[in-house]
């Protein structure tokens, strides 16, 4: 979330100019660039940069850069044992100097492992592929990666015998990861049991990364979540980020259900605002919605790799997207600005869902209030879900 120059009502940014449609419409169309004045790209650009935006013939429209701007991306990989990736992983990456963020904060599934089946050297390949196309680049641009493990990438799903079972997908994830030459460039706060969880800081943003790679927190690590967001360094911040695989809350049809969101969904997120955590960024359900349940914002990171999946209700995959977020420090508002990954059009927050109804709770768009939906609407959560959770 980048930037002093952000408009001064960020929801309005996203949502100018468009009528809202019904729960039942269509959900997501490329819609023109939102009304703020642009800011120009850097100049000169890198030459893989360059030769995408002189391809495109319109540029990306670049939105007024906040105090601290971070882009999200997510759900990188292809199929089981895969070391090969969508094209629109490698554009996306290449795109990102032309918007400069100060940080990429990544939802997790880098890598497509969860397969007892792959060997050692399968997986390290894996590893090393994911370095070339994606963790490598990042580097050499200068633009620190915060991530958070997926599914994939280190499961934590126990054995029953007190340890994983994926135990070797974890190791090898490890010894990426702590490898020097592999270092994420980001400012740590705590780095004990990264990368399985850890805190970091960029600029005045305190941004904590659980191990949301199962719908299970253990009892040991949420302690140190909760010390870690008492402590001078989070309350201190401008702004406080978690970053989870896993969501709280079902967003996406086929992923409506048990062990795909976060067990205890609205105790976790009582937990998180009790601390003024303001944004929860997750990935795992491969569809993008921005929204909001209780004071917290939940941003469903969409995809960039394969297998996109609809919203709950909604008839048509959700797109591959990048998620720019521009924060700024003195309001502590964040404007997202969501890109296509297959157009480069902005979508239109307007344009997604008015709420989501999924089995753990319904999820409001970000730009809505409880008291801003209908008696009908009201209604029909009532009863699809009950009335707890349908509460704001």
């Amino acid at each position: 979330m980048g930037l002093g120059a952000c408009a001064t009502d960020p929801i309005a940014q996203e949502s100018a100019g468009i009528d809202t449609p019904p729960l039942s419409s269509p959900t997501i169309a490329a819609t023109p660039s939102p009304d703020p004045t642009p800011s120009p790209p850097p100049s000169p650009l890198p030459p893989a940069t360059a030769a995408i935006v002189a391809r495109l013939g319109t540029p990306p429209f670049n939105p007024p850069k906040g105090d601290l701007r971070f882009a999200v991306i997510s759900d990188l990989n292809q199929a089981y044992g895969s070391t090969t990736y969508d094209p629109e992983v490698a554009e996306t990456v290449a795109l990102l100097p032309y918007w400069q963020p100060d940080l990429v904060l990544g939802g997790g599934d880098m890598v497509a492992g969860q397969s007892l089946s792959l060997s050692v050297a399968e997986i390290q390949a894996m590893w090393a592929a994911f370095d070339r196309i994606v963790a490598a680049p990042l580097r050499q641009g200068g633009i620190p990666f915060g991530f958070t493990l997926g599914n994939h990438d280190g499961s934590g799903a126990p054995n029953g015998s007190g340890g994983y079972t994926f135990q070797r997908d974890r190791d090898l994830a490890a010894q990426y990861w702590r490898d020097p030459r592999h270092d994420p460039g980001i400012t740590w706060v705590d780095r004990g049991q990264f990368p399985f969880y850890y805190t970091f800081t960029q600029g005045q943003a305190f941004f904590l990364v659980w191990d949301g790679s199962t719908s299970e927190i253990p009892p040991a690590q949420l302690a140190w979540v909760k010390t870690a967001l008492q402590s001078p360094a989070a309350q201190s911040a401008a702004s406080r980020i978690l970053v989870s695989h896993l969501p709280l809350y079902a967003v996406a049809a086929g992923r409506n259900k048990p062990g795909e969101v976060m067990t205890q969904a609205d105790d976790l997120r009582a937990m998180l605002e009790q601390f003024h955590v303001n944004t929860y960024v997750s990935g795992h359900h491969h569809a993008y919605y921005p929204g909001q349940r209780g004071t917290l914002d939940l941003l469903h990171a969409g995809l960039i790799g394969s297998g996109p999946r609809a919203l709950i209700d909604q008839p048509n995959p959700s797109p591959k997207t990048l998620t720019l977020v521009d924060l700024d420090y003195g309001t502590g508002q964040t404007t997202y600005t969501t890109y296509n990954a297959e157009t480069w059009q902005t979508i239109a927050l307007a344009s997604l869902p008015r709420f989501l109804l999924g089995h753990n709770g319904r999820v409001r768009r970000r730009d809505l209030e409880a008291s801003d939906l209908t008696p009908a609407e009201e209604n029909l959560c009532e009863q699809r879900l009950g009335s707890d959770r349908c509460e704001p």
